[in-house]
């Protein structure tokens, strides 16, 4: 996939803010200080798309940029970052949360992870959380120029292994780095797939899960839906994926 275009469209506080739900969309999301907006510059083949920022957690609102005038990229506040106000950090967390449930031509998170660090409570937590929610995501590890191959790959397995167990099969694994370009290819070769393939048939719904022990709860508050909500939301989907034009 070539980029053509990257324009920004809007910044947007919470999911009502975001645009129209006519383009697809590929959210990227990691740990505060995980090289996300340099990422995304790399992708986008633009210095200045994402503002890099020396200061963890910089990114605090939904920045949403079209490319290629058929898709949108969509930046996500980080998780994790201890400068933001407590009652500000909920607000931040509620605005994610809502967009990953419930934004229905949310075509796949990257969830990124950095490949320098063994695997991080934090990190566990929030693709457990993807995983019972029914997000498509696919893991990217992040700065893999920074350590050893052999000391990347341990710390790879390491998380793989931590993981297995939550899958029949695991999810697609990506390594990266915006300093040598490593990874570039095959992230935008994802999103050209998922575009060329169209939107995916609507899962029946699942029912509902436990929630967590609190000691393995995920970095964002959230309550488990009943399965009446579930059915309410997966219908609802249902309605505005016929009315897509992809």
């Amino acid at each position: 996939m070539n980029i053509s275009s990257a324009i920004f469209d809007r910044s947007a506080p919470d999911l009502d803010s975001c645009p129209d739900e006519s383009l697809p969309e590929f959210a990227f999301i990691g740990r505060s200080n995980v090289g996300k907006s340099s990422l995304l510059n790399l992708l986008a083949g633009k210095d200045n798309l994402a503002r890099v920022s020396p200061v963890p957690g910089f990114t605090k609102l939904i920045n949403i940029f079209t490319m290629n005038q058929t898709w949108r990229l969509v930046d996500l506040p980080g998780y994790g970052f201890a400068q933001v106000a407590r009652e500000n950090r909920t607000l931040f967390n509620r605005a994610v949360n809502d967009y990953l449930k419930h934004r229905p031509n949310l075509c796949c998170v990257f969830a990124l992870l950095d490949s320098g660090l063994l695997p991080q409570a934090i990190d566990l937590d929030f693709v457990e959380w993807l995983t019972r929610n029914s997000v498509p995501f696919v893991i990217v590890f992040t700065k893999t120029d920074r350590g050893t191959p052999e000391a990347v790959a341990a710390n790879i397995a390491a998380f793989t292994a931590r993981i297995a167990g939550w899958f029949e099969k695991l999810p697609e694994i990506f390594q990266c780095s915006s300093t040598t370009g490593q990874g570039r290819s095959d992230l935008l070769g994802v999103i050209g797939a998922t575009l060329d393939a169209g939107p995916a048939e609507e899962p029946e719904p699942t029912p509902p899960t436990a929630p967590l022990p609190p000691e393995v709860q995920p970095p964002f508050s959230l309550r488990v839906r009943s399965g009446s909500e579930q059915e309410k939301n997966a219908r609802g989907k249902r309605r505005l994926k016929s009315a897509r034009p992809w």
